[in-house]
């Protein structure tokens, strides 16, 4: 490494966040680089560990972390960037919405805190951008294989942008008005401005990919069509079944989904036009977000500012120990605690509590009778279970109930039964040696196949898979 004794001489140093009181009125980016000279401190902290755990374990896409530290260190922007590239397709996302399950790997977190990889990651692509060296790469040689793309989140744009480069004529298919997924409609502009999505949109248009927006598979064209049309097709249309919650009261008015508040939000960031009545607003409300995770999260932020009165977020797991469980020892993703921007900005959080009913008034939500949970672990297999505490009942006032419970493994199976994939009697697509579906030709990627999870995971399958289609078009 550029500088050994760099994790003994330098402390960790996070990326500086817009005041808070200033943040909750708009809906641009919440974070703020770091000036070049501390970025190049705080990469000379990465440690020469002989074996990158970064790398080898934490990383789905095998970024060479220790590699594009030590150039960032030597003032080597370019190569550094040329060492990003070579392993994901869009750093510039990843270094701003990654949880960075690498730095939880890092060794010297095992006592210190760790580098600020998704930071340095996030500044090297910016400097490519900036000084413009990130252009266009066409493939030299056409193949004259042709192939299709039905989905245009994290998997399905690193599958056509590796399938343009490779030579096949790529055509992505996407259901909405733009290119994204959950990355256009999912992800609030507060971490993910979408400028950012579009300049590399715009990249992988000018290599020669073809884009079809508003185009839904199996309404305007049949799967029957793509695959007599195409060479091969990838099917990266994502998780879109959210987990629902039916407990009595479930009809009631003012109970939405996580994604569709969001959604709308980005729309109108977007400047879109909503239809009449179909509105869904946290101004003036008391607003209750059932679900712990960073959906839930996005809502509280997203919520806070579109000006909540009060907001409330309750998962019914047991809030998770501040520091790493011994549970999940590195470089094991950690159990602990995490408080995002947006929980940094206002509301409240509450553990163990169980949903049992909604109450309303005049067909409207007006609360949430819930009760406390307790917790215990089998001694002989470790799983966890839960019993309702006696007499802890109590009545969470609200007027909007926004659910951010994740998604369903049975929504994405039957939407690959209905394009006429074979999946097993757990819901998983079914494959051949060669990562073929049932269907000759046709293959699954991200979160469709595997069930919802991190978009830096799905832009690893996304590329696997790419892979996999250019050897069965190579034959």
């Amino acid at each position: 490494m550029g500088k050994p004794t760099g994790f003994l001489e330098y402390e960790r140093v996070d990326p500086p966040k817009r005041p808070k009181t200033e943040r909750v009125r708009d809906f641009a980016e919440v974070e703020l680089p770091l000036d070049p000279e501390q970025l190049q401190i705080q990469a000379a902290r990465c440690m020469d560990c002989g074996i990158p755990f970064c790398h080898m374990s934490g990383c789905p896409l095998r970024n060479v972390i220790p590699d594009f530290n030590d150039m960032v260190y030597r003032g080597q922007w370019r190569r550094a960037l040329e060492l990003l590239h070579s392993t994901n397709n869009f750093p510039e996302i990843t270094g701003r919405i990654c949880p960075a399950p690498c730095e939880a790997a890092c060794t010297l977190s095992i006592n210190q805190p760790a580098v600020t990889i998704r930071q340095i990651e996030r500044q090297i692509v910016e400097r490519g951008w900036e000084t413009g060296w990130i252009v266009p790469e066409p493939p030299a040689h056409p193949s004259g294989r042709r192939v299709a793309v039905v989905g245009s989140g994290p998997a399905g744009l690193a599958a056509a942008q590796q399938l343009t480069r490779a030579g096949h004529e790529t055509t992505l298919f996407e259901a909405d008005d733009r290119v994204g997924g959950t990355l256009r409609y999912g992800i609030p502009d507060f971490k993910l401005d979408k400028r950012v999505l579009d300049r590399r949109i715009a990249q992988m248009s000018a290599e020669g990919l073809r884009i079809e927006t508003g185009v839904r598979i199996g309404e305007d064209i049949s799967t029957h069509y793509l695959r007599r049309s195409f060479d091969a097709v990838l099917l990266a249309g994502g998780a879109r079944t959210p987990r629902d919650l039916r407990i009595p009261g479930r009809d009631l008015k003012g109970i939405h989904f996580a994604m569709d508040f969001l959604t709308q939000q980005n729309r109108r960031n977007a400047g879109d036009a909503l239809p009449p009545g179909t509105e869904i607003r946290a101004d003036g409300k008391r607003v209750l977000v059932i679900g712990g995770g960073d959906t839930g999260s996005d809502c509280v932020g997203t919520a806070l500012r579109q000006g909540a009165v009060d907001v409330v977020q309750i998962e019914i797991m047991p809030q998770p120990p501040v520091e790493r469980s011994p549970d999940t020892p590195w470089p094991l993703w950690p159990h602990q605690l995490r408080t995002s921007s947006s929980h940094e900005e206002g509301g409240k959080r509450l553990w163990s509590v169980l949903s049992k009913e909604f109450v309303g008034e005049n067909n409207r939500v007006a609360g949430v009778r819930a009760a406390k949970v307790e917790w215990t672990k089998a001694p002989t297999t470790g799983q966890m279970s839960f019993r309702e505490v006696p007499g802890t009942d109590f009545l969470i006032e609200t007027d909007l109930i926004l659910l951010a419970m994740g998604f369903t493994k049975e929504g994405s199976a039957e939407i690959l039964r209905g394009y006429g994939v074979e999946v097993d009697c757990a819901g998983r697509v079914v494959l051949d040696a060669a990562g073929m579906t049932t269907l000759p030709g046709v293959f699954v990627a991200g979160d469709l196949a595997a069930g919802a999870s991190l978009v830096v995971r799905a832009i690893a399958d996304g590329r696997r898979v790419a892979e996999l289609i250019d050897r069965f078009l190579a034959g």
